[in-house]
């Protein structure tokens, strides 16, 4: 990943203190600017998504088919890693789902589900209903957020462990969809546990989901079941030498790397340093990242837009693709004593290096 360790733009000199961060006062100058300067981008385009899915789609099945049939460890090496890359493009797109329309992408949701949820088991109800709950105003950063904890504020063990879980996760996805999602659909204990506990892409271990309702809960269980059934089959097709043992590692392994570039995005998406409090968009905003050009590497582990995180949580309607131009214009129109400069960061290698040094302070 990327080596800088400068922290251009924003130092822990530029920044309020971590326990006065909550108290920042929204910026009106900055979110007015941000509002108005973007008015005519918010239109998702659906030859963009649709183009954008399919081909990294097809790169990453065509990668993982050709690490199944390489004829030496290097080449199934190289074509996993492109398997990974492509697979993780093609995989972030649940984060789109919840927040566009659905009218204005016409069976996106259910392409998406047939060509990555179900397949990779993180089909699109583990997202949507939970990540809304990160962007409510008076919820992120708190007790409430199921997409926040205060990592900065940790032990240093604390960091290792949130990217070790992360690798074991298409092992649990598989636990799951083959063994639990049947068995709750005749024991409602365990229905209620699975749905409150198992059923949310989130890192907060405290949050709990509601069950779910109305047409959504007919979404859900229709999706549900073909995860369940997609399991069961796979299990099924290893355990009697259908499918090669080797294919079945290499497909873990796949999986595996997804999550593992996944959390390790998720870790520098923000700052991690508020302690519960509520706080103001502007002080949000300041706890979360860009990681602009002229940085590269974002490309690969920040892609459809989420290099762009900091810019979302201000904007979070603005599809992906007009998150480039929106900062541009932002960038270009804003003073540079504004807070929206004291987002951006030139990489992720000196992020982690920030955080990591904030963990140890707190080793004692």
């Amino acid at each position: 990943m990327e080596t800088a360790l400068r922290l251009e733009g924003s130092s822990a000199g530029d920044l309020p203190s971590r326990t006065a961060k909550h108290r920042i006062a929204d910026d009106k100058a900055m979110l007015r600017t941000a509002a108005e300067l973007t008015r005519e981008l918010n239109a998702p385009r659906p030859a963009v998504y649709w183009g954008d899915l399919l081909g990294s789609a097809l790169i990453g099945y065509a990668a993982l088919a050709a690490a199944f049939l390489a004829p030496s460890l290097g080449w199934t090496v190289v074509a996993a890693v492109v398997a990974i890359l492509a697979l993780y493009r093609a995989g972030s797109f649940i984060h789109e789902l919840t927040h566009i329309k659905h009218s204005a992408l016409p069976g996106f949701r259910l392409g998406w589900n047939a060509l990555i949820g179900v397949p990779l088991l993180v089909p699109s109800f583990m997202y949507e209903g939970v990540h809304n709950l990160h962007h409510a105003r008076t919820r992120y950063g708190t007790a409430d957020d199921p997409e926040y904890l205060p990592l900065a504020l940790m032990k240093p063990w604390s960091l290792p462990l949130f990217i070790i879980v992360s690798a074991l996760a298409p092992i649990a996805l598989i636990f799951r969809f083959a063994v639990l999602a049947p068995l709750s659909a005749v024991i409602p204990s365990l229905r209620r546990a699975v749905v409150e506990r198992y059923s949310a892409l989130s890192i907060n271990p405290a949050f709990r989901r509601r069950l779910p309702e109305g047409a959504f809960k007919r979404q859900w269980e229709r999706t549900e079941a073909a995860a369940s059934l997609w399991a069961i089959a796979l299990v099924a097709l290893v355990a009697t030498g259908v499918v090669p043992l080797k294919w079945f590692v290499i497909f873990l392994v796949v999986a595996s790397g997804v999550a593992v570039i996944n959390q390790l995005r998720t870790l520098v998406a923000h700052l991690w340093e508020n302690e519960g409090e509520a706080m103001t968009v502007t002080a949000q905003y300041l706890d979360t990242v860009n990681v602009p050009p002229p940085a590269t590497l974002p490309v690969l582990w920040a892609p459809v837009g989420l290099r762009y995180h900091a810019l979302h949580h201000l904007l979070p309607g603005l599809p992906y693709h007009a998150l480039g131009e929106a900062h541009r214009r932002i960038s270009a129109m804003l003073e540079p004593g504004s807070p929206y400069h004291k987002a951006s960061y030139p990489g992720m290698f000196g992020l982690v290096v920030r955080i990591g040094r904030s963990t140890m302070g707190r080793a004692g």
